[in-house]
This record gives C-alpha cells, structure tokens and sequence, in this order.
C-alpha cells in the first residue's frame, strides 16, 4: 500500500456547494463530508478521502465566497481517521506520510485569508474535531451524540493537531482531560454543552435548524455583527498540569500505555513551539505508535466494541423475539430498583417490582423515583419523560401482579435453593410464553429451571454494577433454553442499550470466573505470606483500571467469598476458599482507603511463611488467567476467544492496550508456555 493510497479505503468525499446567505453580497462555500452511507457507516478520512477535502478547499478558495464551512451528512460530522487501514501500513515512511497529509490539508483552513467554519452537526471524534479546531470558528449542534479525541484509548495519540490547537484553544487543564484522562476512562465522551463551555465549540445550536441557524450566525460573524472572544489562556500553569498529569499516569498505569506518555510530550511542546514544530511533533510521535504492540490491541479492542458487540456470536434469530410489553421484577433491593429504572427507560413499558413487605416495596420505588428526580434537576431529563416513568414504576407484595407480564427478571439472594422456590411460584401466575430471566452471577441456570414444567423459558440475564453504567449483558443459555427465550433476551438486551454476550451455563459464567481465579491467585499468594502491599502492586505493569485489592473491596469480599465458594464446589482443583478472605468480610473491615492497605485488616491474617516477590505474583496469576480462558474455549462457554476479551473490556473495565486480556498473554508468551497454543492468530492482535 502506498501512503496516498488504501485499496478498502471507504472514502468520504467533500462535496462542494454555493449557498447563498441573507445579508451576504456573496455566496458562503459549503463542504459537506459524505461517503455515501447512513449514519451507521460514520465519515472517516483516508488518503482518498483527505485528497477530496483538499480538492474541495481549492475549489472554494478559487471561487471567493464570503466564507467557507465545512460540515457533515446528518448525525455525522466525521469520526476522524479510517484506522481500518493502519495494519496496512507497511513502513514508518508511510505513516509519517499519511500524517502529514492530514496535517498539510487541514492548515489550509487554518491559514485561509478567507474566515472558515466548521458546523459540527453531530458525532465529531479525532481528526474529525481536529478539523473542525482548524476552522476559525465551530457551531455545534446540541443534537451531537459523541465529542471526543479517544486515541490515546487505542494506543495513538491526536496526530493531526489536536495536541497543538486544543490546549491553546481551551487551556492546559481541559486539554489533558479530553487528550487523556476521558480516553483512558473507558473512552469518556463529551457532551456538546460540555464542549461549548469548554471553549471547543464558540455557539450551541439546536440540532431542528441546526445549518439554516449556522449560517445566519456565521453570516452575522462575517458582517462584524457577532463577536467571538476567547479568554486568554494561561501559560503559567502549563508545567504544574502535565507534572501533576505525569505523576497520575506512573500512578494508574506505570509506563503500560507509551501513547498517553507521548501526548505528555506533545502536550508540553504546545506551549511553545510554533504549529509547524508542534505538528512535526506529532507526525513522528504517530509513525512510532503505529508499529506498537499497544496499537495492535487497541485496534483488535476497537473492532470488539464496534462490531462484535452489535452482532454477537451464536445469538438465535431475532425474528424469533416475542413483544415484551410488561416487565416483571422480583426483588425491590438496590439491584432491582437499578434494573427497574433501566427497564422504564429504555422499554417504555410498564415495570412492577416485589418484595415480601410493602416497607421494602416502597423503598425501591421510592429509589427509583429519587433517582429520577436527580436526573430531572441535574438537566439530564426533562419534567415530561420524568411525569412518564413515575407512571410505569409501581410495586406490589402480589405476586399476581405478574400475570401478565412478558419478561419477569428475579434479583434476590443468590442461593439456588432460594432462586428455584422464586420460580416455582410464579410458573403457577405467569402466562407460558412469559420468559423468566435470572440476574445470577455464578449459579446454574439449568438447575435452576430444572423442577419447572416449562424449563425452556428460562435464560440468564446477568448485569454488572452500576447497572446503569456498565456496557455488558452476558447472556447465558441453560441446557433446555428455547431459540424464542434466548432470542427475547437479545431484543430486550439491545433495547436496554447493552452488549450482549451469549454465554453457556457454566459457574460464574466469563467475567466472574476469570476476575476470580484471577483474585484468588494474588490472594493466595497473600496466604502464603506474601505481604499485601507486595501482592496489591504485582500487577502495576499491566496498567489495569485498579489494584486487586481495590477490585476486592469494590466486588465485596464476602461476595467474592461466596462465588469463590461456587467455583470451589466445581473446580476444587483451582479456586480455593481462603479463611482470610472470610476473616475480612466477616470483619466489616475495608482492605484499602486512599489506595492504602488497612492495617487493622492485615492483622488479620493467618499466613505462611514462603512470601512470594511481585513478579512471581504477577507471573502466577497471568498463568492462571492463560490456563482458565484456554479451559473455557474448549468447554464452550463462549464461541471464541474474542468473547472473552469483549466481556473483559466491557464487564471489568480491562483496557484497550491490553485487548482485554488474551491478546497480551499471546504477546508476553504466556498462552503458548501455559496452554500450548496462542488464543488469536499472528497479526490478529500484534504485529506478527
């Protein structure tokens, strides 16, 4: 591949048009970025795609409009670079190239004689708000889904001067909040009200008129009648930030992603350095992270998240779903009030909870409701949809309020005893089509529906916490589950906004089971006598998104003792039940505060005498991380390895540069010396 060319390139091409504008003398020159699909095949530049853009400045320069803007196809302004070809890439030569490119077509709205604009009408990511920073002026539509520059999250860095335009637009602080901290905080987007305070964005704009309402204001900026001022930025701060940034990176992720160091730097060249300098900058910055192992997996990471996600493995026809018109929830605890929000949301449909007493009946609509007052008075909702949801969350200690209800999702204690006498109740009140979903984390779904006269209709629907938050829905598909209960789940899956995995029954199912044996490896070591503070750092070089003993306190250790005991029963030979585990949850105590460890918890322990080093804890717990995923692939628990790496990204929050996980035990040699074999082809997920 050439750097000018790429043969799957899907390109966007710049279409030029005269538009003339009220209280103009001349026509606006108005480039809209279009590669010919709707808004689910989002803009993107390639070298193709550059040249039109380039093509299209030309020939709007030549025309001498009264100014010239740039704008996307609807609910798309441009998503940045087509990151598709990058693997093709075949030297740095190239990759300094294709840089570069962007670079010298973007300067030229910079440097225009002539005022440029960019009417950001929706999603604008990477080097698509980097040209839009290239503009003198940016509107932005209040209808704009996703504001970003994510590359860091990936293993790039903003390569086509975002590193040098942002922080002199906005100030140093909220340029190395957008350049790294909401990247590297499962890639946190912006919302555009954010954005136009921050200084992105010079007017909001409602999306309903949004390029009529654009070019009336930047015909009013031409005729001197609006004026745009922008705070001076200061420099004095500038070297304080980045220290403070620096020490937060060696803190989190101790050198694991080069990406975030290397926009550090870029970051630190924009306070002086002249554009020309602070581009160049970036070219070389871009051509070393484009032949990094890290890139690699973002990339694989990427492609997960976009597309295996919305089109999970194995999922049965959806024209197979049955209409969910009713949700039923068993359960008024905070897991079920969380669930019943997120139903009346995203469903639409009315959602009635029960518990055994009307106290705790009220107190979970009265959560719900209080949460949806939040919203409203934080400008998240508006007082109608409010009105709307108060109305479809009611709550009764009637189990006859199920009737007739669709779906009916238990969350109570996790106890299997419990969970089937839940169900062999309601079996009798519900209609047979009902689908009957359990929120189990680790017990059999199968066993649980064996007694029932229907066991087809029950499915697992496991959610993470904050439900409202985490992106993952495993699935999980019991020996007698129906293609009709398996493909509702998924429709109501996707109608809740989740990714959805589909998962066999086996115990704890992915995430759990793996952040268990995980957890219970460095755990072990602290039995032997590895001293906590040892056994918490092992993993630093990993960069996770936090220490095992933080992810310890955040899971609860008595219910990490408990799923641990699941597992016990099934696989004694490697998840053991630790004493000192119990001893903690037993306690009350929490094992760390202010990512310190708790010295009251460490006295404790019982322990060994054959402590191990952090590089010996670390070693043993990717083994064991190798050993379990290998296993799990040849029982079937989920289609492929890429299950894994998806429910690790989205169920644990495992990052981008790791590709979840088996992408970096293929890399450090870890799967081959353990399992015999690597989890993903050569090239799939690295260079090689």
């Amino acid at each position: 591949m050439s750097a000018l060319s790429a043969p799957n390139e899907v390109v966007t091409k710049a279409l030029l048009r005269s538009v003339q504008v009220p209280g103009l003398d001349k026509p606006a020159a108005l480039i809209t970025l279009d590669n010919g699909f709707d808004h689910t095949k989002p803009n993107t530049f390639g070298p193709a795609g550059l040249t039109s853009l380039d093509e299209a400045i030309t020939a709007a320069l030549a025309a001498d409009p009264a100014f010239i803007a740039v704008t996307g196809k609807p609910y798309i302004f441009c998503v940045g670079a087509d990151i598709v070809g990058l693997p093709a890439l075949a030297d740095r030569a190239q990759a300094l190239e294709i840089g570069r490119l962007g670079h010298r077509v973007f300067a030229r709205l910079k440097d225009s004689r002539i005022p440029t604009f960019a009417f950001v009408n929706g999603a604008a990511m990477g080097g698509g708000l980097e040209l839009a920073l290239h503009c003198h002026y940016r509107t932005l539509s209040g209808g704009a889904a996703a504001l970003a520059l994510p590359e860091v999250s990936l293993g790039l860095v903003p390569g086509w001067g975002g590193t040098q335009l942002l922080p002199n637009l906005i100030g140093i602080p909220a340029a190395t909040q957008v350049i790294i901290q909401n990247p590297l905080m499962q890639n946190k987007m912006l919302k555009p009200k954010q954005a136009t305070e921050m200084g992105i964005a010079d007017v909001l704009l409602e999306p309903a008129d949004f390029l009529e309402r654009s070019l009336e204001w930047a015909a009013g900026v031409v005729r001197g009648e609006v004026t745009v001022t922008r705070p001076e930025v200061d420099k004095d701060m500038w070297a304080g930030v980045l220290y403070f940034a620096r020490q937060t990176l060696d803190q989190r992720l101790h050198g694991a992603v080069p990406a975030a160091y290397k926009a550090l730097d870029l970051l630190e060249t924009a306070k002086d350095a002249d554009f020309a300098t602070g581009t160049a900058a970036e070219d070389e910055a871009l051509a070393d992270l484009v032949f990094s192992e890290e890139l690699r997996s973002g990339l694989y990471a990427f492609d997960l998240v976009q597309r295996r996600a919305k089109r999970p493995a194995g999922a049965p026809d959806k024209g197979l779903a049955r209409p969910v018109t009713k949700v039923g929830i068993v359960g008024a605890g905070l897991m079920a009030s969380q669930l019943a929000l997120l139903f009346a949301r995203r469903l639409q449909v009315p959602v009635v909870m029960t518990d055994l007493d009307q106290s705790r009946v009220d107190k979970g609509v009265g959560y719900v409701h209080t949460q949806i007052e939040k919203a409203v008075s934080k400008g998240r909702m508006d007082k109608g949809t409010a009105a709307r949801l108060y109305g479809l969350v009611s709550g009764s200690v009637d189990t006859s309020v199920f009737a007739d209800a669709d779906f009916v999702i238990e969350a109570v204690f996790e106890d299997l005893s419990v969970k089937k006498q839940v169900w062999a109740q309601l079996e009798k009140i519900v209609k047979p089509e009902a689908v009957l979903a359990t929120n189990t984390s680790s017990l059999s779904v199968t066993e649980m529906a064996a007694e029932l006269e229907h066991p087809e209709r029950v499915v697992g629907f496991h959610f993470f916490n904050p439900v409202a938050m985490m992106p993952l829905l495993e699935i999980v598909r019991g020996e007698r589950t129906d293609d009709a209960t398996l493909a509702t789940a998924f429709a109501v899956g996707k109608q809740l906004k989740k990714s959805s995995v589909l998962v066999s029954d086996a115990p704890a199912f992915v995430v759990n089971r793996l952040l268990t044996r995980f957890l219970g490896t460095v755990f072990a070591a602290v039995d032997q006598g590895t001293p906590l503070e040892v056994a918490n750092r092992a993993l630093d070089p990993l960069g996770l998104p936090m220490r095992p003993l933080a992810l310890l306190q955040l899971v609860g250790p008595a219910v990490a003792y408990h799923v641990g005991g699941t597992l016990h029963a099934a696989f004694p030979d490697r998840f053991a039940v630790s004493e000192n585990l119990k001893r903690i949850a037993d306690s009350g105590q929490p094992i760390v505060a202010d990512d310190q460890i708790n010295d009251e918890v460490a006295k404790l322990l019982v322990v060994g005498d054959q402590p191990l080093t952090e590089e010996q804890v670390r070693q043993n717990a990717l083994d064991a991380l190798a050993q379990e995923i290998r296993l799990m692939l040849d029982e079937g628990v989920v289609a492929e390895a890429q299950d894994i790496d998806l429910c690790m990204i989205l169920g644990a929050g495992w990052p981008f540069h790791l590709g979840g996980v088996t992408p970096y035990l293929d890399r450090t040699g870890t799967s081959e010396r353990v399992a015999g074999q690597r989890f993903l082809p050569r090239g799939v997920a690295s260079l090689r």
